[in-house]
């Protein structure tokens, strides 16, 4: 009966060794290893929230670079047509001062060539009368005949 006796004692002390761990040591272990999965599910659920945040950022990134190609591809097309408009306008702007500088350049030339007929009539006049001078040997007052000297040099 000893063995029987021991064996019953064995039984009665795991039997109370059982109860108090589930008492007292199992509940702390249980909500430890909860608590650890809790975090482990808190902290794959935030790495797909991340992942899936992650993409949506890299689509709108995607999106605001091709918005910022397609605005920069307008303001450049933009900036070609207001380069040719100022080329144009520099042209129309230099052939109209072409046409003004050569219109005042003729002016000029015509100004020039009536003042040099108005010399040549001038010396031709003189010329006339030193001619006439010397074949009449005698001295033409300019003067006294200056309407005479006057239709010389218009017919000149």
């Amino acid at each position: 009966m000893d063995l029987n006796a021991t064996l019953l004692g064995e039984l009665i002390a795991f039997a109370v060794f059982v109860l108090f761990c589930m008492k007292f040591v199992w509940p702390p272990l249980i909500g430890a290893i909860e608590a650890r999965q809790q975090k482990i599910a808190d902290g794959l659920a935030a790495s797909d929230r991340a992942e899936q945040d992650l993409r949506l950022v890299q689509d709108k990134v995607k999106q605001q670079l091709a918005e910022a190609k397609t605005q920069a591809s307008a303001l450049i097309d933009q900036a070609k047509k207001r380069e040719q408009q100022i080329i144009d306008e520099a042209s129309v702007k230099a052939q109209s001062e072409r046409e003004k500088i050569l219109a005042q350049a003729k002016a000029e030339i015509d100004a020039e060539r009536i003042k040099a007929r108005e010399e040549l009539r001038k010396q031709v006049a003189v010329l006339a009368v030193a001619g006439a001078e010397k074949i009449l040997q005698r001295s033409i007052d300019a003067a006294a005949h200056s309407d005479i000297l006057e239709k010389l040099v218009a017919e000149l």
